[in-house]
Parts: C-alpha cells; structure tokens; sequence
C-alpha cells in the first residue's frame, strides 16, 4: 500500500477498525444505588476484550468508486491487516499500558513512523492512527454519562491526547455498556472543531458470534458540520 492519502480502517478503523458487538466479558452490571465505573475501568474492561478476540475475516474500504480489499487476522492481542495491489502488511500488538504498529516486509518487521501515522490509507477518510486505536490508552479521560446509540446503552467517555503527536486534541467515546463495543467515535482536532465520525452502521452474526458488519467513517470540515468525505468499513462473512 503506498503511504499516502488511512482511523476502525480504527477505526476503525475502524478502526480500528475486530469490533466485536456482544461478548462475554465486560463490566457487570450496576446495582441500585451504585457508582458507575471510571473511565479507565471501561477502557480497561474495552481493551481486554479487544485482547482477546480470535477472528480471521475478509473486509474493504469504501469510498465512493474506491473499493480497498484487505484480510483481517486476530490471534488475541496481535491483529494484522493484510493488503494487496500493493502487497501491505500491517501488524497492530494491544499491549497493556499502549498499543504499537508495525508494518511487516520481507526483511523483517519495523515500526510504523509516527509521522506517517496521519497518512490515509489509499485516499480514505481513515489513517494509520485511526487503526492504531492509540486513544483507548489515553490517561486523561472522564465519564460524561450515558447515551444511547442504535437501541445500543453506551458510556460516553471523552478522552484528552496527551500530546500533540495525535491529530487529535480530544475523542469522545459511546461505549456499549453490555458488550464494550466501540458503537461511536467523534475525533476533534487542536482547535476543539470535530475533524471525524466513527459511528457502527449494522452488526452481522457469524459462528454465533456478534460481529461489526459495516461502520461508517465520516470527515468533516473544521468549523462546519459539513461532510467532506464519506468511507464506510465493511466486514463479509
């Protein structure tokens, strides 16, 4: 992949992009008169799961006439995605206190430079930040309440980066309470204006197991609610 012009694929992007819809850990649930859990405790309950996920499912980027294909291979905290025409290969290891990106070629593996993590992948709306999901390790980060989003009842988190490596100042976070899925994502840049949208579209069952199906990724012009670029990240069975 020419590193040009990539957040769940962050994130999804998918981004992280490996979103899991329903599992069987997270936090339990509150009882009557109980405090709600910190942020870094749902964070914490968030990349556990993350952690422990073992899938290997085809997907792709799109954008308007723009279709990027690309594998998706997890073996617990080690998540490679795999591109072709170019040939890329990209490692993602979730450790315990951050998360690293390597990018695997035939001489070895190497870090992915952190000055092309702003980069997009193939002129989408997502970068290699994005997929790195480094936020979910930020410090910095408190509770603002519940939302719901699609039926879902979320957390919702804002994050503050702890330095200006980020493209972003600060994320807000919708966190499925029950499943600890990533359901929305809101990335704002240095000045406080919202830069980009993560937000889960539709969830597909497969081995009877919950699994993103389509995520819609959003980026937006600063100051304005205007959408400059529309890239969905799809996940087939």
């Amino acid at each position: 992949m020419k590193r040009s012009s990539l957040s769940i694929i962050r994130f999804l992007v998918d981004s992280t992009l490996r979103l899991c819809i329903a599992s069987t850990i997270f936090l339990p649930p509150l009882t009557h008169g109980e405090s709600p859990p910190s942020a870094q405790q749902i964070l914490a309950s968030v990349r556990m799961i993350e952690a422990r996920q073992q899938i290997d499912l085809q997907g792709q980027l799109r954008q308007n006439d723009v279709i990027v294909p690309f594998r998706l291979i997890q073996n617990g905290p080690l998540i490679r995605y795999s591109f072709t025409n170019p040939d890329e290969v990209l490692q993602l290891r979730l450790g315990q206190s951050s998360s690293r990106l390597d990018l695997i070629t035939d001489t070895g593996t190497q870090k992915f430079a952190a000055s092309k993590l702003e980069e997009k992948i193939r002129g989408t709306s997502v970068t290699y930040e994005d997929l790195a999901f480094k936020f979910l390790y930020w410090q910095t980060a408190r509770v603002l309440g519940e939302e719901n989003v699609r039926t879902r009842n979320c957390w919702k988190l804002q994050l503050r980066a702890p330095s200006r490596e980020s493209q972003y100042s600060n994320v807000l976070l919708w966190i499925d309470k029950t499943g600890g899925a990533l359901m929305r994502m809101e990335g704002y840049d240095w000045n406080a204006q919202l830069a980009k949208r993560f937000e889960v579209v539709s969830a597909q069952k497969i081995d009877n197991r919950w699994f993103l199906k389509q995520m819609r990724v959003e980026e937006l012009q600063p100051g304005t609610n205007h959408v400059q670029s529309r890239t969905y990240l799809e996940i087939k069975k």
